[in-house]
């Protein structure tokens, strides 16, 4: 981070705000990003009155008196829980509809204004995005002739289906969030505290969920119980949790990847790990990072708003 970066050419902020990270970019007008900050939070603990005070603690060195700074932000800072709520748009839909945004003038502070993207909702069966959309937004700007589908790794992971440069319908799967639980909260605790990994154990499991995902509770207490009694390895047992885990949401999502030209967007560790178990089901992705595609989309709202 730059942070005497005080000048005419600081013309912007770009604000991604994930379930467990927010990022801002300081930007110049011709879209070239001038300063970084990142921050991990528990965007689900943070009360809509206190989202102010982390964003100014984490933006202060981006923000200074002489100077009014556009911010135009996406994700969780705009949900019903966040600073300010978006509209949702409805498939099918453009991912992007600046007409929607909704713009915050903060009382008391005029270093900046913000503007917040609006999300996407699907009714039947009922769904929503926030925040990825931005991420779509961005890759339909550098792939506009693409159709097919978008699996965008996460706390909840987004299967998007994509025609003629719109958002046709999506579905959500928790399995990040699963994944956290059961292995912060759950008896399985114990057993996957080793940092290791197995990818042979990932994918054996994969397979075993995807191939009898209605025996998924009795395979998660046998990681506890093959840790007791036959002294499982905790890399084994948390290579088994993450590919049980995964692999009942390939299950579930088998229509939205079979036979579909897919790209895989997210962290790289994230998205790598559903490439690695779609190759071994026959499939393969392209990855692309999540908070690239986030900056692209951003950089795309800035161009429309100008």
């Amino acid at each position: 981070m730059n942070i005497s970066l005080r000048s005419e050419t600081s013309t912007w902020l770009a604000v991604d705000c994930g379930t467990s990270r927010l990022r801002i970019w300081l930007m110049h007008a011709d879209g070239t990003v001038l300063g970084e900050v990142s921050s991990k939070c528990n965007i689900a603990q943070l009360d809509a009155d206190q989202f102010y005070s982390f964003f100014i603690k984490l933006a202060e060195p981006f923000l200074w008196n002489e100077q009014n700074i556009p911010v135009l932000a996406c994700g969780m800072i705009c949900a019903k829980q966040g600073w300010q709520e978006a509209p949702y748009l409805s498939v099918p839909c453009h991912p992007l509809n600046l007409y929607q945004a909704v713009t915050i003038i903060p009382q008391g502070d005029e270093r900046f204004n913000l503007h917040v993207m609006p999300g996407v909702k699907q009714k039947k069966p009922a769904d929503v995005v926030r925040g990825e959309e931005t991420q779509i937004a961005g890759f339909l700007n550098t792939h506009p002739q693409f159709d097919g589908v978008l699996c965008l790794a996460g706390t909840h992971t987004k299967w998007v289906r994509i025609s003629a440069k719109e958002i046709v319908n999506f579905r959500t799967f928790m399995t990040g969030e699963l994944y956290y639980l059961l292995s912060r909260q759950s008896v399985l605790k114990y057993s996957v505290a080793d940092p290791g990994w197995s990818e042979p154990d990932f994918l054996e499991a994969v397979d075993d969920a995807i191939s009898s995902p209605h025996k998924l509770s009795a395979r998660l207490f046998g990681l506890r119980a093959e840790g007791l009694i036959n002294e499982m390895p905790a890399d084994v047992a948390r290579a088994r949790l993450s590919g049980y885990l995964i692999g009942l949401e390939l299950s579930g999502a088998k229509p939205y990847w079979l036979g579909q030209d897919l790209v895989a967007i997210g962290a790289p560790k994230l998205s790598g790990l559903y490439a690695i178990a779609l190759k071994a089901q026959g499939l393969s992705c392209r990855m692309l990072r999540d908070d690239d595609m986030a900056l692209e989309g951003l950089r795309v709202a800035h161009k429309a708003l100008q």
